[in-house]
């Protein structure tokens, strides 16, 4: 039997070995998987969609499209325990006496690119729900690495250059993107975090209802058997940023689907 196709975006070079250790992985699963690297999200969607993959590793913006072009019939099989709880933070200057987002009112917000649900979309959407209206907080949009829906991290870093520099005064970034500035030893104490997002949920790997269910019950167990204690499977998990595969919690979607609809974000690409 022919195995599962995976699609993955090359968004850094260690995608390869990270989807090389996954492959062999397989290798003694029921059933077998190879993967297909694309240069960023839309099309690997469109691949998801023409039947070229079976499955596809993708961000939430991308599930979010998924679902929309393929009217509902798509799946999510699994997410990494990191996807379950993501946050986007707003962050400015030590020491600026921002409090909340009612201060960014006459001010100005940087934003990652806007193909990004956690340093664009998703702030956004918060920030109406604060009761900021358009046009209350100037925007500057970073458009750094368009297609891979800010997996590089590239316009969240530069949306932080644009607070450092002074032309901006506060940057919307992820989690990720905050932590690692919290271990980056030339930055200590430059920047503070003034506001936190509620939680939602990250990337997970998507199916079509048209996928055999069996297959995609076998390869889905196998993936989540992963076992942080088994050294090989470590590696991979550690390349990946996650300690377990968990089973998806929609209901962590839920944001960016309407941020999707209110700010009038295209289906596709």
């Amino acid at each position: 039997m022919e195995p599962l196709v995976v699609g993955a975006v090359a968004y850094t070079p260690n995608v390869v070995p990270i989807w090389e250790g996954i492959r062999d992985y397989y290798r003694t699963a029921p059933v077998d998987m190879d993967f297909v690297l694309f240069s960023n999200y839309g099309r690997q969607v469109d691949a998801l969609l023409a039947g070229i993959i079976d499955i596809a590793w993708n961000t939430n913006l991308a599930w979010v499209r998924t679902v929309l072009q393929a009217s509902g019939h798509a799946t999510a099989l699994a997410m990494r325990d990191t996807d379950l709880a993501f946050r986007s933070h707003l962050v400015c200057r030590a020491g600026a006496g921002l409090r909340g987002p009612g201060d960014l009112k006459g001010r100005r917000l940087a934003l990652g690119s806007r193909d990004s649900a956690q340093a664009a979309i998703l702030p956004l959407h918060y920030l109406r729900r604060e009761g900021i209206t358009d046009g209350e907080v100037e925007l500057l949009r970073i458009d750094s690495d368009l297609g891979k829906h800010g997996d590089t991290g590239r316009s969240e870093l530069d949306a932080i250059r644009a607070v450092l520099d002074g032309d901006a005064d506060a940057a919307a970034i992820g989690t990720t993107t905050w932590e690692a500035i919290g271990r980056d030893e030339l930055m200590p104490g430059a920047l503070e975090s003034f506001w936190t997002s509620p939680a939602y949920c990250h990337c997970n790997f998507t199916t079509l209802d048209t996928l055999d269910a069996s297959r995609a019950q076998a390869w889905t167990a196998h993936l989540l058997a992963m076992d942080w204690n088994d050294p090989e499977h470590r590696r991979i998990l550690e390349l990946e940023g996650l300690t377990r595969w968990v089973r998806p919690e929609l209901d962590g979607y839920t944001d960016l689907f309407q941020a999707v609809e209110e700010q009038d974000i295209a289906p596709r690409w």
